[in-house]
C-alpha cells in the first residue's frame, strides 16, 4: 500500500491553468474519490499522479518519495481507464498476463496471479474467451483484472464505469467496494458522478476550476458543506436553495415566517438558505409556507414532489411510501430550523445560532 503527498501542485498548458496551488494527503490504505464537474481537472490531476501527465509545478510524493521525475513504470502503480483497452486477439487469461510476461516474471508467478486476480473477480468461467465474447461489465472486470495482477501499492481509477449502461454501474459499484475490502489497498477514483463518489469513497475531494472546495468523509459533506458549491454539488436530488435578508438579527425569506438570528446581531446581510429536499415537510415543520405542487414524479417507493411558491420560487420534496398529493394541489410545507444550512454573500457556509421563530 502506498501513501502520497500534494504540495502546490500546478499544471499549466500555456497560459491555461488547470490544476492551481493544490495541497492534498491521501492516506495509505483509503479508498479516495475526486469528483467535479467536467472540466473541473480532476482526470488531469489523476494523470499527473500517474506520470502520464508532467507537472507543472510543485511535488508529488509517494510513500514520502518524491516522483516528479519518475516515469510511470517505476510509480508501483496500476490504472483503470474509462476504455478498457483489451487486446482483442488474447484471451482474457493472456490479456491479464501481457504486462507481466513484458516484465520478465516467472511462469509461475504469473499464473498465481493472474488464478488469483480470476478468483477475486470472479470471472474464471471466462478465462478462455475473447474480448468480443464478454459484456460490457465483463470487460471492466478484466481492465481491473490487468491492474490487480501487478499488486501494486496504489491503483488509479479514471471514471471506469461511464461506459456500461445504468444497472451494470449499480452492480460493479458494488464490486469495486468490496473489491476494496478485500485488498485494502490505497485507490484514487475519479467521476463526475456523485452518487458513484458518495457510495464508494472513505473521504471525497471535491474539485472546482482546477482547486480544492472541499475534503471530508461522504457524511461530513453531505451533512456540512463547507460551501454553496458542495451544497448544490452533493446530494442527489438536489439541495433546495432559498434566498433570505437578515435585519436586525431577524432573517426573512419570501413566503416564510421570519425568524431570528441573534449572533448576526444588527448588522445587514444577505444569505442563502438550504434545504435538502428530504428535510421538507408537508403539512408540519417549524417554518412553514403555502404552496402549489406542480408536478410528482413516481419512484415507486418514493416521489419526487416539485412546488411553487407564491414568489416564483421552487421546492423539491422527497416523499417516501405511498403519497396521495397530486398536481395542482394547495399544500403547507415547512422544515425545521435544524434541517438548514446557511451560506453568505460570499458562497462560505456559515452557523448562526438558531434562535425562536418570530
Amino acid at each position: 500500500m502506498a501513501g502520497l503527498t500534494l504540495r502546490n501542485v500546478e499544471k499549466s498548458y500555456g497560459a491555461l491553468t488547470v490544476i492551481k496551488e493544490l495541497n492534498l494527503d491521501i492516506h495509505d490504505g483509503e479508498f479516495l474519490v475526486l469528483v467535479g464537474p467536467s472540466g473541473c481537472g480532476k482526470s488531469t490531476l489523476l494523470r499527473m499522479i500517474a506520470g502520464l501527465e508532467e507537472i507543472s509545478d510543485g511535488t508529488i510524493a509517494i510513500d514520502g518519495k518524491v516522483v516528479n521525475d519518475l516515469p510511470a513504470s517505476k510509480r508501483d502503480l496500476s490504472m483503470v481507464f474509462q476504455s478498457y483497452a483489451l487486446y482483442p486477439h488474447m484471451s482474457v487469461r493472456k490479456n491479464l498476463a501481457f504486462g507481466l510476461q513484458n516484465l520478465s516474471m516467472p511462469k509461475a508467478e504469473i499464473a498465481r496471479r493472474v488464478d488469483e486476480a480470476a478468483r477475486i473477480l470472479q470471472i474464471e468461467p471466462l478465462m478462455e474467451r475473447k474480448p468480443r465474447q464478454l459484456s460490457g461489465g465483463q470487460k471492466q472486470r478484466v481492465a481491473i483484472g490487468r491492474a490487480i495482477v501487478r499488486e501494486p501499492g496504489l491503483f488509479l481509477f479514471d471514471e471506469p464505469l461511464s461506459n456500461l449502461d445504468a444497472e451494470l454501474r449499480v452492480q460493479m459499484r458494488v464490486e469495486l467496494a468490496a473489491l476494496y475490502e478485500r485488498l485494502k489497498t490505497t485507490m484514487i477514483y475519479v467521476t463526475h458522478d456523485q452518487v458513484e463518489a458518495m457510495t464508494l469513497a472513505s473521504r471525497i475531494v471535491v474539485l472546482r476550476g482546477g482547486k480544492i472546495e472541499q475534503v471530508g468523509t461522504p457524511e461530513e459533506l453531505y451533512t456540512r458543506p463547507a460551501n454553496l458549491f458542495v451544497a448544490g454539488f452533493i446530494g442527489s436530488p438536489r439541495i433546495n436553495m432559498l434566498k433570505a435578508t437578515v435585519s436586525g438579527g431577524q432573517a426573512k425569506m419570501a413566503d416564510f415566517a421570519a425568524f431570528a438570528l441573534p449572533d448576526l446581531g444588527t448588522r445587514d446581510s444577505e444569505l442563502t438558505i438550504c434545504v435538502r429536499p428530504e428535510a421538507i415537510q408537508l403539512g408540519g415543520g417549524e417554518v412553514q409556507a403555502e404552496g402549489k405542487i406542480r408536478l410528482v414524479e413516481y419512484l415507486g417507493a418514493e416521489r419526487l414532489v416539485h412546488i411553487d411558491l407564491a414568489s416564483g420560487q421552487r421546492l423539491l420534496f422527497h416523499a417516501q411510501g405511498a403519497d396521495s398529493h397530486r398536481a395542482g394541489e394547495s399544500v403547507t410545507l415547512g422544515f425545521d430550523r435544524a434541517d438548514m444550512h446557511f451560506f453568505d454573500s460570499s458562497e462560505q457556509r456559515v452557523e448562526p445560532a438558531l434562535a425562536e421563530v418570530a
